[in-house]
């Protein structure tokens, strides 16, 4: 949880208005960031990124500007795979924050926060002591968008070319690890890491879930073992879809696939996201029974973005609760969101069900949802998602910081 050293980071300012470019520098400088860059066009800023010297660590952008407005800037840098921070500067209400801010997390892109014009300088400040030391070079990767097809995405299936990312887990109330969730990438040849969101539907339209899963899930469970044989027990949550929930033989399959890598059961999690159960439910109610039968844990993901979530956590058997991230983040701020977390996790332990709040991205989000009595909590506050080597060392420096990053004290 260090922050950036100021006199190694590269900031670049985009605002249509002069002045304001002139007082954010000089409360900048007055921060000790020196390496400051001010545009007045999004062009501008892109060839920037683009020139000499290009690696950015944040950009500092208005959303309502002529020309090239800030959600079109941000669809062009998401385009580009930027790999820096942002943080949105505007006069707009809140509402407009807020779906700028879901679009940015769906385009893959690190925001820090907003600041309202006129900015507070200790606001400022507090958006910059989240700024991670080399939280990505931003830089601008150039690549055209590309529309895959099913040989090439099992050809990727068979070759080996899914990687799992692992993002921790850890309770709230102690700051203990308690496991990951896996997050499947696609490491293409020619295009780099991809994202689920590019690949998965695909496979859904082709056909070729079953497989995926089982790759993501085979790669997960030799990955548990490797790190069992270390003295790491790790508990793991996978994703799977509606295509394997009305599958009647996956969870023989799920299991024979845990026998084989000798891994207890109790070990896995299955999150199923609640937006996929709106048919088929007595398939699904008969797979997900099965699945307890056999001691696997079982996760509704996302919860409250669907429109049927109260039937499900009545009829179908899960033992955890996952509260959907646009409800934790940010909550501290907006009542209604909070109304919505208190709620949840309420119901969810009079239903005897364990909590999980995604997207915990500040401290004062980890301190709202430990205080509402949440059980355990997974975001970028924590730890990114992270390739399987670095686990174990993030474990250790973690467990080594969190008792003085995260005060057990009320």
């Amino acid at each position: 949880m260090n922050t950036a050293d100021p006199r190694s980071a590269r900031i670049i300012l985009l605002d249509d208005d002069a002045l304001m470019l002139l007082l954010l520098a000089r409360m900048l400088k007055q921060l000790g960031y020196t390496n400051v860059v001010t545009c007045n066009h999004g062009e501008q800023a892109l060839r920037q990124l683009d020139g000499p010297g290009a690696p950015a660590d944040l950009i500092m952008l208005d959303i309502n500007m002529p020309e090239m407005d800030g959600i079109e800037f941000i669809r062009r840098l998401a385009a580009c795979r930027y790999a820096g921070s942002l943080i949105l500067v505007s006069g707009e209400g809140g509402r407009v924050f807020d779906s700028v801010a879901r679009l940015i997390e769906a385009q893959h892109l690190n925001a820090l926060g907003h600041l309202h014009k006129p900015v507070q300088p200790e606001q400022l400040a507090a958006l910059l002591r989240r700024l991670q030391p080399n939280a990505g070079v931003g830089t601008l990767q150039r690549a055209t968008p590309h529309a895959y097809d099913a040989e090439e995405l099992r050809a990727a299936i068979v070759g080996g070319q899914l990687v799992n990312y692992y993002q921790p887990k850890v309770a709230l109330e102690t700051g203990e690890f308690v496991g990951v969730e896996c997050l499947v990438r696609w490491q293409h040849p020619r295009d780099g890491l991809v994202f689920p969101d590019q690949f998965i539907g695909l496979a859904t339209e082709q056909g070729l879930i079953a497989e995926l899963t089982k790759a993501v899930v085979t790669a997960a469970l030799q990955q548990a073992k490797a790190w069992g044989r270390e003295g790491h027990r790790v508990p793991i949550a996978v994703n799977v879809t509606m295509d394997d929930l009305t599958a009647l033989d996956f969870p023989d399959v799920i299991e024979a696939l845990t026998a084989a890598a000798d891994i207890e059961t109790q070990l896995i999690t299955l999150e199923v996201t609640e937006g996929q159960m709106q048919r088929s439910l007595s398939t699904v109610l008969d797979v997900l029974s099965r699945l307890q039968l056999k001691r696997f844990q079982l996760a509704i993901d996302d919860f409250g973005t669907g429109h049927s979530s109260l039937a499900q956590l009545r009829d179908l058997p899960f033992d955890e609760l996952k509260i959907d991230r646009s409800f934790v983040h940010g909550a501290t701020e907006d009542t209604t969101r909070q109304a919505i977390c208190i709620a949840s996790i309420r119901m969810a332990h009079q239903l005897r069900m364990q909590v999980v709040a995604e997207g915990i991205e500040t401290r004062d989000d980890w301190d709202l949802l430990r205080h509402l009595g949440c059980d355990a909590g997974q975001g970028y506050f924590i730890a990114r998602p992270m390739p399987a080597a670095a686990l174990i060392e993030w474990l250790t420096k973690w467990h080594a910081q969190y008792g003085a990053a995260v005060p057990l004290q009320a």
